[in-house]
């Protein structure tokens, strides 16, 4: 069954009676209304249309977040083979909110690494929502090591709200493991690539995503924090979300202008969630697009690439 965003409720409305049609149809084979459901599934896809034609900020933060858009699992299930998953970081624990391991994509070894939201309430508390604890980011550090020793590229699915804030975390660590990662991300002499596919929230998100190219879904957002965090801070009031988003510039059509992103990856009409196959199989395309982008450069072009990227990152925007 289809969960309907807060915006979408119209166009539930609509499919929901189409269906009803169709259902009392099944019931009753004498009934006819092949002619009124086609005209509700007309006029639901014009509104579909409409509503993802001109998505506001924070309409997209809302798509972003949906539970049934694909994860960091899906994508590595549906465009991986061989995929050997790697646990723990090896002082502490092992992260279920951060999965990673060896695998082939287009049969190319590659290490891959990313964070895991789960896709139900048990998976979700399991792997704490995609929020990463210092172990996560240590267990990347780890996975990134040693696809640098054995010269592996590296790419980074990014789907997190953050890293996690608890106070285990900050006790382990936190901001020094995120930093550790970060600054892995910038050493390593092999290709890196980034998919930010639904979430890229803060430190949590840069940790992963400080890559040689960082791709974006369509309608994913990446910011140095959420909307309602945004409008508690500056005005104490998170239920101004809407207006934190907009001035936040964290769509990817934004973010491509300042420089922060390279590729935007389209999703198809009405987004990821649903049209998931489409929309995975668009981002293994950007993938091998950014693979054989790198492909023949040695380590220090890499590193000097990564590292005048970042640089230069937002001077284009604000030159504009």
């Amino acid at each position: 069954m289809t969960q309907y965003l807060d915006f979408e409720k119209p166009l539930a409305e609509i499919e929901g009676k189409a269906e009803e049609l169709r259902a009392l149809a099944r019931s009753n084979e004498e009934m006819d209304i092949t002619a009124e459901a086609q005209a509700l599934d007309k006029k639901a896809a014009v509104m579909l249309e409409d509503l993802y034609g001109s998505l506001t900020p924070w309409r997209k933060c809302q798509v972003a977040r949906h539970p049934e858009r694909p994860h960091c699992k899906d994508y590595v299930e549906a465009l991986f083979t061989e995929f050997t998953p790697l646990a723990g970081d090896r002082n502490f624990a092992d992260d279920h909110a951060v999965m990673g391991g060896l695998a082939r994509f287009n049969d190319i070894p590659v290490m891959v690494i990313g964070h895991e939201k789960g896709n139900d309430t048990k998976s979700r508390i399991e792997r704490n929502f995609g929020m990463a604890r210092p172990e996560g980011y240590r267990k990347a550090v780890r996975l990134m090591e040693l696809a640098d020793k054995f010269n592996l590229p590296v790419v980074t699915i990014v789907d997190t709200p953050g890293a996690y804030p608890g106070k285990g975390a900050e006790e382990r660590g936190q901001s020094e493991a995120i930093a550790r990662s970060t600054e892995k991300c910038l050493q390593i002499g092999v290709p890196l690539i980034s998919v930010i596919v639904g979430e890229g929230g803060s430190g949590g998100a840069v940790a992963f995503a400080t890559a040689n190219r960082v791709a974006m879904l369509e309608h994913s957002v990446y910011s140095v924090i959420t909307p309602e965090g945004c409008a508690s801070i500056l005005w104490k009031d998170s239920e101004k979300m809407r207006e934190a988003a907009e001035q936040m510039r964290l769509t990817a059509e934004e973010l491509k202008t300042l420089g922060v992103i390279d590729r935007i990856i389209p999703e198809p009409m009405g987004g990821a969630h649903r049209h998931a196959e489409q929309s995975i199989e668009a981002v293994g395309k950007a993938i091998a697009a950014m693979l054989k982008e790198l492909d023949g450069k040695d380590g220090k072009a890499l590193v000097k690439d990564r590292r005048t990227k970042f640089l230069e990152m937002g001077r284009k925007g604000l030159a504009a």
